[in-house]
């Protein structure tokens, strides 16, 4: 669970100005206020993360630009869909650096590493199929459904991953324990015969 939950913080750290630009407008606050006070949260937040020394990630810049851009549009135009569909572009991103071989072997122990290699190695492409599937979805949710958006970044994408980890957990655990165990057993029944013999 601590896994998820490292994994979780940076993202909710990366999102942070869309968050407080969902949870204006679930609370009925106008575009108008809406957008900048979205806008300054990303700016604060960097400010925050430069003061104490923190690195900014390239997705934070990245998410400070989209930010800005669609919240001018959105401010502009009037029509809160433009920032809406900034998480997609995230979401598209993070997929994208998902998709990288064997991204996720690093959290798995020594042990089980060996034996779950290419069971993670799987994993780590269909976490990066979910990312772009809730790219899609935010996508049309913004722009079809507006009036829902706020409930659905409040909901789906963490829904979503904590379902898709405990289903992982479990799967995981139980193949690659299941082999260990047999390894051990197979090891047992090759070393019964010289034992015997010694005795």
């Amino acid at each position: 669970m601590s896994n998820l939950l490292n994994a979780i913080r940076p993202l909710a750290w990366d999102f942070f100005p869309t968050i407080a630009f969902a949870a204006l407008t679930a609370m009925h606050v106008d575009v108008q206020l809406a957008t900048p006070a979205a806008v300054g949260a990303g700016v604060v937040q960097l400010i925050v993360m430069k003061a104490t020394g923190r690195e900014v990630g390239l997705l934070q810049w990245a998410g400070l630009g989209l930010a800005l851009v669609f919240g001018t549009i959105s401010f502009v135009t009037r029509d809160p869909r433009f920032i809406m569909a900034k998480p997609t572009l995230i979401y598209f991103a993070v997929a994208v650096v998902m998709l990288k071989r064997g991204w996720m072997l690093r959290y798995m122990p020594e042990i089980a590493r060996h034996h779950g290699a290419p069971l993670m190695i799987r994993w780590g492409y269909a976490w990066a199929g979910l990312m772009a599937l809730t790219g899609v979805a935010n996508g049309v949710i913004a722009l079809w459904f507006t009036k829902e958006w706020a409930l659905f970044i409040a909901v789906v994408p963490i829904a979503s991953k904590l379902t898709m980890f405990a289903i992982q957990y479990v799967s995981v655990r139980h193949i690659v324990r299941g082999k260990i165990i047999a390894e051990r057993e197979a090891e047992a029944r090759r070393e019964a015969p010289a034992q015997a013999q010694a005795a």
